[in-house]
């Protein structure tokens, strides 16, 4: 509680209730959208009722101009969408940009690792029930995936991504959150892999691995080790989902790459504007090639393909931008030992997304990019001080890059 409180001890009542929405909005990401939707909201109402009444003005981080220029490219887009209403209902996923300037100005110092603790022990109750699906409810085959309490096995596995980079990150180099998150992380990872999501499996090993490295590059050592373990106590059905990802024979495979085709095509088409929001799908069919086994997918299983073919070339050199000021602001903190941990998970977050985003377009699910949001936030509300307290140092240990 004291982390919630001013340099005077005490917090405004519109601060309070901000931080107390937000707090459980951050909670609910992973438990459901409709509760986490409606948490929003009240604590963005309760933000801005606090910065009226106490005349504050509203910031952000550097990186959120580069959120707002890819949101004014993508209106534009809407503008020359062969169906704008459509498009404009799409747009308004726009708006959970904000989550960036709400989680700056009320987690700050202390309260990102507030927030950070949240994130971490709800990832591990909806791990938990995860494995439980897959060994008890029999969630245990392509038809049938665990989904935890979220309404698709994608979006499950996602948000595993995003805790998996935090627990372990906090695990290296947080002396004080450590043995949480070791608790916590053999939940995560089960989890993970009884999805049986191969491009989000691939995505957590990037962002462990990279965490490994900016720890001590010695302990990259220990990734074939603990593969060649997992290959040989794993479940059937987890190998071999892993050994498709190999085999072009696979027809989800050969569809991913039949896409990409399709999709750079669209690109070549309309490279100003793209196609508009949501309407990738209603073109595809005319950029299908013949052998493709999906007749309409809902987008192309590609983030940098996706915005591209959506939005145009100009919107994506602004995603680029926007990814590029994050892992700048990152880097940065990363060299603080205040805010070593959270820049690493942060850092962590980015390479599990672009990496799962090769086959999949997670930058386009609502519950994955707010948590996203969150997690590349935290570095940089907790380098700004409470009141006139200054950060407290979060005992990190110190790293290697």
């Amino acid at each position: 509680m004291r982390a919630f409180l001013n340099a005077d001890g005490h917090t405004p009542t519109l601060e309070f209730s901000a931080l107390l929405a937000l707090v459980a909005f951050v909670g609910a990401l992973q438990l459901s959208i409709a509760v986490a939707e409606t948490l929003g909201v009240i604590a963005l109402g309760c933000w801005v009722a606090w910065l009226s009444t106490s005349r504050k003005r509203p910031t952000a981080p550097t990186f959120f101009g580069g959120l707002l220029i890819y949101a004014a490219l993508t209106l534009v887009s809407v503008v020359f969408s062969r169906d704008l209403s459509a498009s404009l209902v799409d747009a308004k996923e726009l708006l959970l940009f904000l989550v960036v300037p709400v989680v700056f100005q009320l987690a700050r110092g202390q309260r990102a690792q507030t927030l950070a603790t949240v994130i971490v022990s709800v990832g591990g109750a909806t791990a938990v029930f995860g494995v439980v699906q897959f060994g008890i409810l029999e969630y245990d085959n392509l038809g049938q995936r665990p989904s935890g309490s979220m309404g698709h096995y994608m979006t499950y596995s996602g948000l595993l991504v995003l805790v998996i980079s935090l627990a372990c990150a906090r695990a290296l180099f947080d002396a004080r959150e450590r043995t949480w998150s070791v608790l916590v992380m053999p939940a995560l990872i089960a989890a993970l892999m009884v999805t049986l999501t191969r491009s989000n499996m691939i995505g957590a090993g990037v962002a462990v691995s990279l965490l490994f490295v900016m720890r001590d590059f010695r302990l990259l050592s220990v990734v074939p080790v603990v593969a060649a373990l997992f290959f040989v106590f794993a479940p059937p059905q987890i190998t071999a989902r892993i050994y498709s990802t190999f085999d072009m024979q696979d027809p989800t495979v050969r569809d991913r790459f039949a896409m990409a085709r399709a999709g750079v095509r669209i690109v070549r088409d309309h490279p100003i504007t793209g196609v508009g929001p949501d309407m990738v799908k209603e073109v595809y069919p005319d950029y299908r090639e013949a052998g493709a086994a999906e007749d309409e997918p809902a987008h192309l299983h590609n983030v940098p393909l996706q915005i591209a073919a959506e939005r145009g070339l100009a919107a994506f050199a602004a995603w680029l931008a926007f990814l590029a000021l994050v892992l700048r602001e990152l880097v940065r903190l990363f060299r603080d030992d205040r805010t070593r941990t959270l820049a690493a998970a942060g850092i962590a977050a980015m390479a599990g997304m672009l990496t799962a985003g090769m086959f999949e377009y997670n930058f386009g699910d609502s519950e994955f990019l707010m948590l996203f949001l969150v997690i590349i936030t935290l570095p940089l509300a907790a380098a700004q001080s409470i009141g006139n307290t200054p950060v407290n140092p979060n005992a990190s240990d110190s790293g290697t890059t």
